[in-house]
């Protein structure tokens, strides 16, 4: 099956910068670049199907081969708007790019990064662990203990002799133990929280349909209920799953990093000194934040 998606202001696009970023670790196994082709698996109706996605600019768009092949238009819309979910395919970033313009901090990474999108994370389960996962490590561990969760308990599909993995359902990790995720070098508190959360979806208590019914302030105060999601994880499943524009991880190391760098401060700048700078940004918080992660990407 072969499928076409468009991309929503296209000018600003560019799929290459999509794909840098989305080979910042090595330990990723939710998806794999192989020079300009990207392959990821989505279930679709129940099945595990291989999308293999490039760029088709004469068409404005991606091209997209999935493998097996799935029936159904059903099916085929669901990859559609799982990719433009995932690689917000249908964002308008002329607003952003029109505030950032104006900004010192902004202004040269939008020349330099001209196209990026805001890599998103597609699942919610996915996107609530991952910032669990991540409370105070260093990223490369993060994705260290995130590719041993994925392998113990995810499925994985078998191409060409290669595995490419999903990762694990809500019930799957519900039904384990704290000593299982610890026995994998998540922390007591981390393994207890993923447990917990994993329950609470699996249970319905904490559910997409309605995190999707709620505004911004809403929906944060909604995620923040349940243990082990503060302000800052909260923020960032918004931003990078919900896609609210306006989406801020105050707390966020990166972020505080990239500010300094760019500001060419001596010291990273206090909780106070990040407010201060960062309170005009307003709609426009989530693509600021992203862009300053990807200002320290090498």
């Amino acid at each position: 099956m072969k499928i076409h998606i468009p991309v929503t202001d296209h000018a600003n696009f560019s799929f290459s910068e999509c794909l840098v970023f989305l080979r910042r670790s090595d330990k990723e196994c939710l998806h794999e670049v192989e020079g300009n082709t990207l392959h990821k698996v989505i279930v679709a109706n129940g099945t595990p199907v291989l999308a293999t996605i490039t760029h088709a600019p004469d068409k404005k768009g991606l091209a997209v081969e999935i493998s097996p092949d799935v029936d159904g238009d059903m099916a085929a819309n669901y990859i559609k708007n799982y990719i433009t979910h995932w690689l917000h395919l249908d964002a308008d970033l002329h607003p952003f790019y029109t505030f950032a313009k104006k900004d010192k901090v902004l202004s040269p990474l939008i020349r330099q990064y001209k196209g990026l999108r805001l890599i998103g994370i597609p699942e919610l389960f996915e996107a609530l662990t991952w910032t669990i996962t991540g409370q105070q490590i260093n990223l490369s561990f993060a994705y260290t203990l995130k590719q041993r969760l994925i392998h113990a308990y995810g499925s994985s599909v078998v191409n060409n002799g290669r595995a490419y993995y999903v990762y694990p359902q809500p019930a799957t990790i519900a039904a384990l133990e704290p000593a299982d995720l610890i026995a994998m070098q998540f922390s007591r508190s981390k393994a207890d929280y993923i447990i917990s959360l994993a329950r609470a979806m699996a249970e319905e208590r904490l559910t997409l349909a309605h995190l999707q019914t709620l505004d911004y302030t809403a929906a944060r105060e909604y995620l923040i209920s349940f243990k082990g999601i503060g302000n800052w994880s909260a923020n960032y499943v918004l931003m990078k799953f919900s896609r609210f524009w306006q989406a801020l991880p105050l707390e966020d190391a990166g972020l505080h990093n990239a500010l300094k760098q760019q500001l060419q401060l001596p010291v990273k700048p206090s909780l106070a000194e990040i407010k201060a700078y960062t309170q005009h940004w307003q709609q426009h918080a989530a693509y600021a934040t992203f862009y300053l992660w990807r200002s320290l990407q090498q």
